[in-house]
């Protein structure tokens, strides 16, 4: 008996996990954001960053997804509305800034096992690995395991975070006091690390379009999926930090020793265990979604020759592009010595300037080919899209030029990340004196 090809594609619960892992995986990595930010300044930043850096990306990549529902997703809008040399800097930019993401995972996964094994760090790099290869097995076997390993992860990373709010909110007599909310005090350089750890924890609402043939109905799908996994990780990001703040924890232990030392203070080891099981679920989770839609980039690169062909070999019997899948294994199992902070200013950076070519090819097939069908189209004229644009830039530059005004270890990487971007020239005429006619 055939199998339908409807019932070989990805489907919308599925999916809503992949996208929540892809951007999110939980309030996993928000440790660091009251820190920065202080009782004071961190609903602001935690709230009115996703709306200005978020909600921007996600109406473009919605319209430009519903237009051309394609593999490969970003780097092809970006080459069909502004040329070949833009689309091979979109697909580098991105590859680039997903082999510094991909590395963070499994030193985390490796740091919330110490809380059970503390003498686990000294096989760290083992570990790491053995994390690395195994997604990469994952993800050789193509979407659908992805995608239901990813629904049964994400139980296990939400229900710690619930039990962690009921216990809260159980225990808490007293009334709520929010603070009020105020920058002052907050010093620029603070203010634009803070940005950066709630960029880095937003990051990816593209990614999630690079397979977009491999889905069930994505128009429909995606809209629905998008949204609703916008709105969980928004939820579960407040809550997270509001009990982390109405719980009076030291900010530079939460920094430290991460959420499960929230859960130990507020209801014993028990709910520290949790927690600590959560986080590691969150980042394996998280890795595999993440390897996923990258490794689609590099096989349709290789169909314009833009990279070698052995990039386009399709796996004989689960038909994934595993040499793109082992390639970037080889290179994230290179990675795993860098510092979080550092990786995070690296990662925002290099994706921020792939996200801004994606507004600029919106705009760009408005004027090209403004009678394209789109099934979701941004309800805003091309001067609309321009001012929208500006809102995300004007997070990037902010958090930018904070991260180089910091003493704390961020113009270092910041700077590393602008040499990064400038690497696509250089790359560009070597694969046009390489390149053969596709």
């Amino acid at each position: 008996m055939s199998i339908s090809t409807s019932a070989k594609k990805l489907r919308l619960l599925p999916l809503i996990a992949v996208i929540f892992f892809t951007v999110s995986g939980g309030s996993y990595g928000l440790e660091p954001l009251l820190g920065h930010a202080g009782e004071h300044g961190v609903y602001l930043i935690l709230l009115l960053t996703p709306l200005l850096w978020d909600v921007p990306a996600i109406f473009v990549v919605l319209e430009l997804n519903s237009m051309m529902p394609v593999e490969g997703g970003y780097y092809r809008w970006v080459k069909h509305a502004l040329g070949m040399r833009w689309g091979f800097f979109e697909g580098w930019w991105t590859w680039l800034y997903t082999f510094v993401d991909l590395a963070i995972y499994p030193v985390f996964i490796v740091s919330y096992g110490a809380y059970f094994f503390p003498d686990i760090m000294q096989y760290k790099i083992p570990i790491c690995l053995f994390i690395i290869w195994s997604m990469a097995g994952l993800n050789i076997l193509g979407i659908l395991p992805v995608g239901r390993v990813s629904l049964f992860l994400s139980v296990i990373v939400l229900v710690p975070l619930i039990i962690l709010i009921g216990v809260f909110f159980y225990h808490h007599t007293g009334p709520i006091s929010l603070p009020s909310p105020s920058l002052k005090g907050i010093s620029f350089s603070s203010m634009g690390m803070a940005m950066y750890v709630v960029m880095w924890n937003c990051l990816g609402w593209d990614n999630v379009t690079t397979y977009a043939e491999e889905v069930e109905n994505p128009v429909r799908t995606y809209l629905i999926s998008i949204f609703t996994a916008f709105v969980l990780v928004l939820v579960v990001y407040f809550f997270s930090i509001l009990v982390a703040q109405q719980s009076h924890i030291d900010f530079t232990k939460l920094t430290n020793d991460g959420f499960p030392a929230l859960g130990e203070l507020i209801a014993g080891r028990w709910l520290g265990i949790i927690i600590a099981i959560g986080g590691m679920a969150a980042y394996l989770g998280i890795f595999a979604a993440v390897l996923l839609s990258v490794s689609r980039v590099p096989k349709v690169m290789a169909d314009d020759n833009l990279l070698p062909q052995w990039f386009n070999k399709s796996h004989s019997r689960f038909g994934t592009p595993y040499i793109s899948i082992i390639t970037c294994a080889l290179v994230v199992s290179l990675m795993v010595l860098w510092k979080f902070e550092e990786l995070i200013i690296i990662d925002v950076i290099v994706y921020g300037a792939g996200l801004f070519l994606e507004y600029i090819a919106l705009i760009a097939l408005r004027i090209k080919e403004p009678n394209t069908h789109r099934p979701f189209k941004v309800r805003l004229n091309i001067f609309g899209l321009s001012l929208m644009t500006l809102l995300p830039v004007g997070v990037y530059i902010v958090a930018l030029s904070g991260a180089l005004l910091s003493k704390e270890g961020g113009a270092k990487p910041a700077i590393f990340a602008i040499c990064t971007l400038l690497s696509a020239e250089v790359v560009w005429w070597m694969v046009k004196y390489w390149r053969k006619p596709a």
